[in-house]
Order: C-alpha cells, then sequence, then structure tokens
C-alpha cells in the first residue's frame, strides 16, 4: 500500500479548509464552559504574551466561561499553565501538554545558549549561571527577586536599558567575563535546560518557576520525543498547512523543521487546495472532507490570537488592501471582527468604572444580521470581563 505522501494530492475547497479550521478552534460553536482546557489543546495554545489576550482568546472559544474560572485554572488548579513555547513567546497551554510545547519548540533556545557560549570567556562560568538560576526558582520569583539571588550567590550585576520588545527601562544584567546577559535573557538560556512557567503575578509583576515544582504530576520529556507530538498538535489546528509555515508557527529555521516534518510522511496526506499544495493529517482526511460552515458566525479575536498566527500567506484570514490594518509594524496583529473566518474589520475596548466600551471598525459595511451578532458578541465580552452595561460602536 502506497503511503498517505505518495498519494496524488486530493482537491478540497478554501470553504472546506476555513469549516475545519474554525471547527477546530471552536470558532464556528464554541466548546460548553467545562472546555476549557480542551479548548487551549485543541487551539495548540493560546498566545497570552499579554495575559489578558490570551485569556479572552479562551473566552472566544468557551461559552459562559468565566475570567475567574481560568484564573483557578491557570493559579489553583494548575491545570492550565502560561510558558514559553512557540516562537519562545507565552502561551496558555494546558499543564500535562507543556513538556510537548516547551521541549518541541527548544531548538530557538538552544541557539541562544550557543550564541551565549561563544561570546563568554568561560563556558564553565555560564553553566554554573545557569544551574544557579535554575536552583533559584524552585518557587515563583520575579526578575527583581531572581537577581536579588544571583546577587546573594556572589554574581556581579549591573543596572542597564534593555527591557525587551521596544521596552527601553532599565533592568539588572548579570556581569560575566565577555559577556553581559539581562536577567530575561537568562531565563530564555535557562529555557535550553529546563522547562520555565509563569507563577502568580507579585503586584505587577511576572514571576517564573521551574515546571517541575508548579505543575501537578510534571512529567517532562526530550526534543526528539516533544517534536513529532508537537507537529501532530499543529497540523490538528492548523491543517492543511505546509512546511514553512510550520517553520515559522514554531519558530524554527526551515533547516530544523524539516528533519520533524519528514519523519510523518506516513501520518500525512497531500492536499491540493484550489491550486495551494499543503498537507493534513491522514486521520483528519474525512473530516476536512466533511467539514461544512454553520455561519454566519462572528467572533471578536484579540490582540495576536492564535488563528491568524498558523501561516506564513494571511490570504485566506484577510484581503490585501486591508492586510495592514491586522499585521501590523513590527510584529502587532491587531484584535480583529471574525465573520466565518475572515477579517471583516478590527475593534478595541475601554473597560471602566461606567462599563465596557466595544468600537467596531469594519472593513466594509455590515450586514444588520452580522450587526446584531457583534453586539451579542460584545454584550458577552462585558460579561466576561464583570462589566454588565456594555456600549458598543460599529463605525
Amino acid at each position: 500500500m502506497a503511503r498517505l505522501s505518495e498519494e496524488k494530492p486530493l482537491r478540497i475547497s478554501w470553504k472546506k479548509v476555513v469549516a475545519f479550521r474554525l471547527s477546530r478552534h471552536h470558532l464556528s460553536k464554541r466548546t460548553p464552559a467545562a472546555g476549557i482546557i480542551s479548548a487551549a489543546a485543541d487551539m495548540a495554545g493560546a498566545q497570552a504574551q499579554v495575559l489578558s489576550a490570551g485569556e479572552m482568546s479562551i473566552w472566544a472559544r468557551v461559552k459562559g466561561v468565566t475570567a475567574e474560572s481560568i484564573e483557578a485554572a491557570l493559579w489553583r488548579k494548575r491545570t492550565l499553565v502560561r510558558g514559553w513555547a512557540m516562537r519562545r513567546t507565552m502561551f496558555l497551554l494546558p499543564s500535562d501538554q507543556l513538556a510537548i510545547f516547551a521541549r518541541g519548540t527548544s531548538r530557538r533556545s538552544e541557539y541562544n545558549l550557543a550564541w551565549a557560549y561563544t561570546r563568554a570567556a568561560s563556558r564553565q562560568q555560564l553553566d554554573r549561571l545557569l544551574d544557579d538560576t535554575l536552583e533559584i526558582l524552585d518557587m515563583p520569583r520575579t526578575r527583581s527577586k531572581l537577581a536579588e539571588g544571583l546577587k546573594a550567590r556572589g554574581y556581579r550585576l549591573k543596572s542597564k536599558a534593555g527591557g525587551g520588545w521596544g521596552d527601553s527601562r532599565a533592568v539588572p544584567h548579570v556581569e560575566l567575563d565577555g559577556i553581559s546577559p539581562s536577567v530575561g535573557f537568562i531565563l530564555h538560556l535557562v529555557d535550553a535546560r529546563g522547562v520555565i512557567c509563569s507563577g502568580p503575578n507579585e503586584r505587577n509583576e511576572s514571576t517564573y518557576v521551574r515546571a517541575e515544582r508548579w505543575v501537578p504530576n510534571w512529567k517532562d520529556t526530550t526534543p526528539e520525543q516533544a517534536e513529532p507530538k508537537l507537529l501532530d498538535k499543529y497540523l490538528g489546528a492548523f491543517g492543511p498547512a505546509t512546511l514553512a509555515d510550520f517553520a515559522l508557527w514554531t519558530g524554527m529555521y526551515v533547516r530544523d523543521a524539516n528533519p520533524i516534518w519528514s519523519r510523518a510522511a506516513d501520518r500525512i496526506a497531500h492536499v491540493d487546495v484550489e491550486g495551494w499544495k499543503a498537507v493534513v493529517l491522514g486521520f483528519d482526511l474525512p473530516k476536512l472532507q466533511e467539514a461544512e460552515p454553520d455561519g454566519p458566525e462572528v467572533r471578536l479575536l484579540p490582540f495576536f490570537d492564535s488563528f491568524v498566527l498558523g501561516h506564513r500567506s494571511h490570504r485566506n484570514i484577510v484581503d490585501e488592501k486591508n492586510h495592514k490594518k491586522v499585521y501590523r509594524a513590527q510584529g502587532w496583529v491587531s484584535p480583529v471582527l471574525l465573520v466565518d473566518g475572515r477579517a471583516r474589520g478590527v475593534w478595541s475596548h475601554v473597560q471602566g468604572k461606567s462599563g465596557l466600551e466595544v468600537h467596531v471598525t469594519p472593513f466594509t459595511r455590515l450586514p444588520s444580521k452580522v450587526s446584531s451578532q457583534v453586539r451579542e458578541v460584545a454584550r458577552d465580552l462585558g460579561r466576561f470581563l464583570g462589566s454588565p452595561e456594555v456600549k458598543t460602536t460599529i463605525a
């Protein structure tokens, strides 16, 4: 029997692809309120560099969910965890799958560590710094507390600009021979050794802790074991897709993603989506063929929602004319009004004492039925955020 990868590509319409992806992301039919963890798993993680955005991504997919239930899953039950994964950004992930996402994307941290080794005068000195950092992170620590812990162990610290991603604030750097990494960068170096995740905030500061000390019944894995599982997670949520898409999503170089992709040859099926060649998991092929849109489905997706970050080309999300309104300069991705899987506008919200104000800017005039659904979704956002009074403006 020929392998799936050797079979003639099956022709699939974009209509079916969109219906399939929406279903996998629970954006066509929201999962019940008890499905917080399954939703996070099925969407292959909610990007949460901004924690509130990650929480709102889950709200968009889980019917009746409350902010309190997400926070309980994160900080009390610890069934949900915030940790570094794809592109070495923070994601909300099922705790029992964190090892797959963290170890499966660790090549980027390994490159960071290799770079640091080339600049450090003493490899042993850098190794000791990483070991000491892991020891200090035996409980949730802020970056400032981590810096204090390193100073107490004899390291020289210096405050310099370099908060990251446009942040010019002064932050502590550790002075080693030949290299002076910031405490934030040290966390990324350590991530090549152990798995680090977030603990609860202390005032307005994030905390970080070793996953083995935070996640109940922690089970680690190796990158070699995690990578094929990560690919399955990706294709399950974002298929059909290409090698370039997978590399972009993970934050890997194509040369590193290619062996992972190649080893999956007997598990994937090739499809032709109106001239675009891509693959899907073999056992998902019947579901892709059967997928049909329920529409019109209206969702308000937050900054950096995972649904709009899974592929190199955005042609199936937004037209060229409005592309820069969604995918903005310096890597910013706008909150999107999603209608049947396509961006039909952008939106913003302001929460104050008088309630929640939601402002939607559609790219074209919305049908009255869609406008009504937008207002309904905005009211549910008010419920989620604890603001019963909601004013929605569509203009």
